[in-house]
């Protein structure tokens, strides 16, 4: 019966003898009890070349027995097979990352079935093209069991005394031969260190090859002058064992010493670039913007706070970048940004907990299975309960005996999210600690974050974005960000005073006066989860930064009614995030600098007297304040300025900012990332100038983003507010699956959705709850305030959901069906006036058809055009004409 990838060796000393093969050499093959099929042989050696004259017999053998041979060529040193001995010769390229390899080596494993013979050029190289001794051990954990499996033998080689202990250990016991090769006066001896199922009463002594034959060495002096002069680390305590990571982390940070002394930076320069492939990103424009902006001392910083090896991947770079830049421009950033202490988790620690916990294999399966995504949640339950390395576990409780009880955040940092083209916006889960409790409680909950944000990376919002962004056959590797949240203790409440998201380019001009290259902000006060999150019938204060006092409401009524009134915050009592009203977390924090963030409603207060009322609490979160008397916004669009000039690109952020006086703050930078905001086609084609009253579907003047449109509608997926609120709520979840199927089918043309509320709210009880996904083909998305009637259409900038839709290119419009509202209008009649094509559709969907009313164009219809202007927010979609 085949194995499986997963053989081990306790289930591998069980099996009979399989056929042997030869290693070309007799005598080795009689000390060996012969070389069998599923044999990995590796041998350590003090040169690579050393195992060349080993390599030809096997090289010999495998010719003369009619046998496959595959060298598999990566390493820098001369070849270890040559071209005359027929050789079928994949070169691969280790620096284009661990998976890419792997899946390399794999399919030519597979192409060539069962009993080839395999080379492969020495591993060593392997650990200094990926900085990581923990990756080699990875390597060998997957490519041992593979050529196992396939009844295969393969020669591997590995400096002696080069790696850490630990991927020596993992290697020694995955292989089933493993070889100690000296050279000493000319001649060879081997010893034998381990030989899985086979044994003889004097195979493990050491052997001295003689022209052809290995004879036992039975000499104490011969033994001793061999064995006696070669290093031994774990006799010599001078001699330390570090991998290629500490080791070049140790010479930048010498570097850097000696650069401070003698006050040059050209040694410096010569480990830059290596230190920023090894520690921040392979991706070329990345690259160059952080050699840039980053200098040696900068990066060892880094290299020092991580937890294991590899990347600190994009979020972690990205926020890590954007502090560097402001710093290197103006001195200023240096008191006004608030000093970060992050933790980085490097990719190779998710790796490891990937392959530790047997769920590589069924990734690599997965991008070719017929159900991906059944095979996905399969992989993220193991993932949900794995387990972590020894050493990675006292890691993580250093760190937290570092943070002490502060709340802290663990954050997805993707090497594929945050970058040029691929924002992955909130696709990945965050998770904050509260940091209550014992220290071994402690670290379990720790530990489930961890997993939490690993098992993200099987989901179905992660692996429909990678499938529509082109990047289903690349593997993730997910770095972590470890933040301590920013903010203060009040009782048993947490947070900071401010938060929110920053755009550099404004897509939602709704006034002339306003500036869109001036940027934009979404201001909460406390946690930014309220900016980015839509969950809920609140609201955010949006802020144009060249006219932060002119507001998308109009009218008293409507800024108190559109203003925040719950704060996101620690609920340390609860030892979890949570949720209070503005007025709770006041009666908490009695210092808090309240006039700053908000204004009192007289006109409430009055309304309270003539009732006889004396307790009212009338703060209404306006931000009018901060606004007028301190540099916040000039510092805010100076920030976002600077940033998107670097870059060369627009940019978003994340930040808090926290008072320690009405004039004294700090910026807590916690993300940067480019703003996927389409530039171009802003410019409107306007509408015909009479448009019949009664050939308008609806009529915006409010709000609306994304880029200018005019054309057919092909598809309306219109859901009827009144048929929808009777819903119960998982009919409502049902309601959002139907429109994925329906915008995921072909269709000619743009396709529009109409319905209730708030798209994409969690809380289907205010609007449609369909995901990202399920919106993809759609070219224009609109709202009606019609869920009930203190819930306006929500322009959610600053929204995971909005950097979506925007990312997609998708038009976002909100409509008021109100008729006394001016520059509204929705014509419900003319949409239910066209056959309901779903009604035809099969008798699942029956109960649907009352819900959703699906318009496709035919011919002897007249067209639905759309027409939308956002610099002017107008937007129209009226009737014309009849197809032909």
């Amino acid at each position: 019966m085949p194995l499986s990838p997963f053989a081990t060796e306790k289930n591998m000393a069980h099996l009979s003898p399989k056929p042997s093969f030869g290693s070309g050499i007799d005598s080795l093959d009689h000390v060996l009890q012969g070389v069998l099929a599923g044999d990995n042989v590796v041998w350590q050696v003090d040169d690579a070349l050393h195992q060349v004259p080993f390599v030809r017999a096997f090289c010999g053998r495998a010719r003369q027995d009619g046998k496959k041979l595959v060298y598999f060529r990566f390493a820098r040193h001369p070849p270890l097979v040559e071209e005359s001995w027929a050789a079928e010769t994949h070169v691969l390229e280790p620096r284009a990352g661990f998976e890419q390899f792997i899946t390399r080596i794999l399919d030519v494993i597979n192409a060539c079935g069962k009993g080839a013979c395999y080379v492969f050029d020495c591993l060593s190289e392997l650990a200094v093209d990926w900085y990581s001794d923990r990756m080699l051990g990875n390597f060998f954990k997957l490519a041992c069991p593979y050529l196992y499996a396939a009844d295969t033998v393969a020669y591997f080689s590995l400096l002696r005394n080069t790696h850490t202990p630990l991927s020596v250990k993992t290697i020694h016991a995955t292989a089933q031969v493993v070889l100690d090769l000296y050279r000493s006066k000319g001649c060879d001896y081997i010893l034998p260190l381990k030989v899985l199922g086979r044994h003889t009463p004097t195979m493990y002594m050491l052997h001295a090859r003689q022209g052809d034959c290995f004879r036992p060495v039975t000499s104490s002096m011969i033994i001793s002058e061999i064995l006696a002069t070669t290093p031994q680390p774990w006799l010599d305590g001078k001699i330390t064992l570090t991998d290629t990571w500490s080791r070049t982390l140790r010479e930048a940070q010498q570097a850097c010493d000696a650069g401070r002394r003698e006050g040059s930076i050209a040694g410096e320069r010569a480990f830059l670039g290596k230190m920023v492939k090894m520690v921040v990103s392979r991706d070329s424009r990345l690259a160059r913007l952080c050699e840039r902006y980053f200098d040696l001392c900068d990066l060892v910083a880094i290299g020092k706070r991580m937890v294991g090896t590899g990347l600190i991947g994009g979020k972690a770079t990205g926020m890590l970048l954007a502090r560097a830049i402001l710093n290197k421009t103006d001195d200023k950033w240096q008191d006004l940004l608030e000093t970060h202490d992050s933790f980085f988790i490097g990719s190779d620690v998710f790796y490891s907990f990937v392959i530790n916990n047997k769920c590589w294999w069924e990734r690599y399966k997965m991008k070719s299975a017929a159900e991906p995504l059944k095979a996905a949640a399969a992989i993220r339950k193991k993932l949900l309960a794995g387990k972590f390395q020894r050493d990675t576990v006292e890691q993580f409780r250093e760190m937290l005996n570092y943070f002490g009880q502060s709340p802290i955040i663990v954050r997805s940092s993707s090497l594929l999210e945050d970058a040029y083209g691929n924002a992955f916006s909130g696709k990945y889960e965050s998770v904050f600690c509260a940091n209550r409790g014992t220290p071994e409680e402690r670290l379990e909950q720790f530990k489930n974050a961890v997993r939490t944000v690993y098992a993200s990376t099987m989901s179905q919002e992660v692996l429909s974005y990678r499938a529509d962004r082109g990047l289903w056959s690349r593997y993730e590797e997910m770095a972590l960000l470890v933040q301590r949240v920013s903010g203060a203790f009040y009782q048993d409440i947490y947070l900071p005073h401010l938060a929110g998201v920053g755009y550099s380019f404004n897509p939602f001009a709704w006034s002339p006066d306003i500036d869109p290259q001036a940027g934009l902000l979404r201001l909460v006060f406390g946690l930014g989860t309220r900016a980015v999150d839509r969950h809920d019938d609140d609201y955010t204060r949006i802020v144009a930064l060249n006219a932060p006092h002119k507001r998308p409401e109009v009218g008293t009524d409507q800024v108190y009614r559109y203003s925040q009134h719950k704060v996101d915050l620690i609920d340390l009592a609860r030892n979890a995030e949570g949720s209070a009203t503005f007025e709770e977390v006041v009666a908490k924090a009695p210092d808090l600098p309240l006039e700053l963030f908000a204004d009192r409603d007289l006109t409430m207060e009055e309304r309270a007297a003539r009732h006889g009322v004396t307790k009212v609490f009338s703060w209404v979160l306006t931000f009018e304040k901060l606004f007028r008397d301190t540099a916040f916004i000039t510092d805010m669009r100076e920030m976002l300025a600077t940033l998107a000039a670097a870059y060369a690109y627009p940019v978003d952020i994340e930040f808090a900012v926290n008072f320690a006086g009405p004039d004294h703050y700090r910026i807590n930078l916690l993300q940067c990332r480019p703003f996927q905001v389409r530039m171009e086609g802003r410019a409107a084609v306007p509408p015909p100038r009479h448009i019949a009253t009664e050939d308008i579907v609806l009529k915006s003047a409010g709000p609306i983003i994304g880029e200018a449109v005019s054309g057919r509608i092909s598809r309306v997926i219109y859901v009827r507010p009144e048929k929808y609120h009777a819903l119960a709520t998982t009919e409502r979840y049902g309601v959002a699956r139907l429109i994925g199927e329906l915008v995921r089918q072909p269709t000619a043309g743009g396709i529009m959705l109409i319905g209730p509320g708030r798209w994409g709210s969690t809380m289907p009880e205010l609007g449609v709850p369909v995901a990202c996904s399920d919106v993809k083909n759609v070219k224009v998305l609109c709202e009606l305030a019609t869920m009930h009637a203190n819930l306006s259409p929500d322009i959610s900038l600053g929204t995971h959901f909005f950097n979506d839709i925007v990312e997609m290119g998708i038009v976002y419009l909100g409509v008021y069906p109100e008729p006394q509202r001016q520059g509204y209008l929705f014509s419900e009649a003319l949409l239910l006036g066209r056959p309901n094509q779903l009604a035809g559709e099969a008798a699942a969907r029956a109960g649907m058809a009352e819900v959703i009313h699906l318009v496709d164009m035919v011919d002897d219809q007249q067209e639905l055009i759309i027409h939308t202007d956002p610099l002017k927010q107008q937007a129209v979609l009226f009737q014309a004409g009849r197809r032909a």
